[in-house]
């Protein structure tokens, strides 16, 4: 119970995350928005250090660095799907991609689920692809180039969260912070190789700020929740934070949601609640 709360923690922080960076974004060139989401999220992470503790062993860092590299073709490619839009379709699409590897890796590895689990983990994907259908009347559908972002997108997600799991259980923050400096590093390599072509655009400032801040606080409840229950259920109960995406751009930019997504809101609850009894 207690993974199936941080797991849910994680989707909602992921999912009020990717809408900030998504609309932050929309005002310039998405390297400026990484630019100073990625350090944020750095920020918040070194406070955590001497709270929850960090061991920085060869494999706490080895599998923190690799997650760092996913983490800022994440960034990067995650963003500007939002940015191109409709997030009400993209993000699920996204979502759904980064559940499937986790799942796959974590039942590899020998994991075993009861039948409420065998019944809740095909339930919530299921879930994750009824969030996504945004295709009625109405509806603005992605270009193959923001489909293929997304895609991409959810492969990196996918990759990052792996890469976490593999990390020492007794290594604290370490692999988050390590993770964070890398893609921090590369993100600010790859923003002074493209210079130029980043326009003269100013970023929005707090909205990164706060989504990557919120991406943070998504990663650090996932390796909890990751080190606490199983890696498969874990992984799908953090992809349905599209519900919380598709919610806000409803809210704020008056995006339509689709009748099949208000039936995914409510399959994702029946899954949580059966996942909950695994």
């Amino acid at each position: 119970m207690i993974a199936l709360l941080l797991a849910l923690g994680s989707s909602l922080a992921y999912g009020c995350a990717d809408f900030l960076g998504g609309l932050g974004a929309r005002k310039a060139h998405v390297l400026r928005t990484v630019m100073i989401a990625a350090p944020a999220s750095l920020a918040v992470e070194l406070l955590l250090w001497p709270v929850l503790g960090a061991s920085f062993s060869t494999g706490a860092v080895a599998w923190g660095a690799a997650s760092g590299v996913a983490s800022a073709a994440a960034f990067a490619l995650l963003y500007q799907t939002l940015a191109i839009g409709p997030m009400n379709v993209l993000s699920p699409i996204t979502a759904l991609v980064s559940a499937m590897l986790p799942v796959g890796v974590g039942l590899l590895q020998g994991e075993h689920l009861g039948l409420a689990g065998l019944l809740g983990l095909p339930l919530a994907l299921v879930a994750v692809v009824l969030v996504s259908a945004g295709h009625g009347a109405g509806s603005a559908r992605p270009s193959r180039t923001a489909l293929s972002l997304a895609l991409g997108a959810g492969a990196a997600i996918a990759l990052q969260l792996v890469f976490l799991h593999q990390a020492p259980s007794d290594s604290g923050v370490a692999p988050l912070i390590v993770g964070r400096a890398v893609s921090s590093a590369v993100t600010l390599a790859a923003a002074g190789l493209m210079f130029r072509r980043l326009g003269t655009e100013r970023p929005a400032y707090a909205m990164s700020a706060a989504a990557g801040v919120l991406d943070s606080v998504a990663n650090l409840l996932f390796l909890l929740a990751a080190r606490s229950g199983d890696l498969a259920v874990v992984a799908v109960i953090t992809a349905l934070y599209p519900a919380g995406t598709v919610l806000l751009a409803r809210g704020v930019l008056a995006e339509r949601i689709h009748r099949g997504q208000l039936v995914g809101l409510g399959t994702a609850a029946v899954a949580v609640s059966l996942l909950a009894l695994t």
